[in-house]
């Protein structure tokens, strides 16, 4: 059965003998449904090898359990840390840990720069890489509770045992392509800290606003600014406190008592009374009271007047071209409105920088520039120099 560490001082053991070697693959299983913070529950950490001791399960909810080890692992450069769809475990080990794990290799994001599609789940890619199958019986389980099973023990271990060849393979697929700089510009944001900050004063930008009045937008910031608060120190998630529809109702009705929250038709109950409805009152009146040239603005749409609807077809069939020769979905080097901006003379997309650039940026541009012209032979697109 695979081993669980349930001390800090076994944890500082395996983490001792994976900082010699040249990777860990991680991975974890959390609960969110009913916090605003992911519950770390489990975290599954693997070496090279195929030995007992070599790939672990670690119980942070064990008594005395203290993950310190572990975020000095996650610390020391000599060590690649091997995920796959990191993004959600970032997030914890940064709020938990105020830790993003460097250098980092992200399964999914270099399989996606080796020509898996985009999103390639991990079950896929065990089956055509590992030529393994897993098993799903666990997959929908509380975490939480104890003891584990040995069935989610094993279920939980399988996301970092064959993540290892992952690993492997794909590492050296992409030494082989060149294309490792593509991988390294793809987890630069990733990585970033910046991105598992939530400031509840942005936290308005989140929501599906269809208006542009300043003043009301004014009071959504505000009312959001204070959910967000709200539910951080409470750790509930935001949507038990108000639902992004009931924000939009006060922001447009504008209560100014605890009484005119009674007529509300999409309120909580528990939002009506207390606390939470002074809090809610006195966030619509700092709203109503934001000075003119502090209210926030929607930006403005891009300017697509001029649009040329026929080269947009032409850059349509190039990315088309330039996607099935690169081996990579077409949407991940350049959006259908990309392209439109690209015909509108609007040249400042994601496209036009780093490796998306090589694949395709160039190529649009010259193709704007009347330098390049598009030929068919057979079922293939052919770039014709001008």
């Amino acid at each position: 059965m695979p081993k669980t560490l349930t001390t800090t001082d076994a944890l500082a053991d395996f983490c001792a003998r994976a900082a010699d070697a040249p990777y860990v693959t991680v991975d974890t299983e959390f609960l969110r449904e009913r916090t605003y913070y992911a519950q770390l529950c489990l975290v599954q950490l693997a070496l090279p090898g195929e030995g007992d001791d070599d790939a672990v399960l670690v119980d942070p909810l064990a008594d005395g359990m203290d993950l310190a080890p572990l975020y000095a692992l996650f610390r020391n450069r000599s060590v690649v840390k091997v995920f796959h769809a990191a993004r959600q475990d970032l997030e914890i080990f940064h709020v938990e840990g105020g830790v993003v794990p460097a250098p980092l290799f992200d399964t999914q994001v270099a399989a996606m720069v080796c020509g898996f599609g985009d999103q390639v789940g991990y079950e896929t890619l065990v089956r055509k890489i590992a030529k393994a199958s897993l098993d799903k019986s666990s997959r929908f389980t509380d975490w939480s509770r104890r003891p584990l099973s040995d069935a989610q023990k094993t279920y939980a271990l399988a996301d970092v045992t064959h993540l290892r060849q992952i690993y492997e393979h794909l590492s050296a697929r992409l030494a082989t392509s060149g294309r490792t700089h593509w991988l390294e510009e793809e987890l630069a944001t990733l990585t970033d800290a910046e991105n598992y900050v939530v400031t509840p004063e942005d936290a308005w930008k989140r929501l599906k606003l269809r208006t542009t009045s300043p003043r009301l937008l004014a009071v959504a910031r505000e009312l959001a600014a204070y959910r967000e608060r709200t539910a951080q120190e409470k750790n509930i998630p935001r949507n038990r406190i108000l639902k992004d529809d009931a924000l939009m109702e006060l922001a447009s009705t504008k209560p100014k008592s605890v009484q005119d929250l009674s007529k509300s038709r999409l309120l909580l109950r528990d939002a009506r009374k207390g606390a939470i409805a002074e809090g809610l009152v006195a966030a619509v009146k700092r709203g109503l009271d934001t000075p003119p040239d502090k209210v926030p603005h929607v930006p403005k749409a891009r300017d697509r007047s001029g649009m040329n609807p026929a080269l947009a077809d032409l850059l349509r069939v190039l990315l088309k071209a330039k996607a099935e020769e690169a081996g990579v979905a077409a949407k991940l080097i350049a959006s259908a409105s990309d392209l439109d901006d690209i015909a509108s003379g609007l040249h400042d997309g994601i496209w036009a920088t780093g490796w998306r650039r090589e694949v395709f940026g160039d190529d649009a541009l010259r193709l704007i520039e009347g330098k390049i012209a598009l030929s068919a032979i057979g079922q293939k697109v052919k770039i014709v120099t001008v």
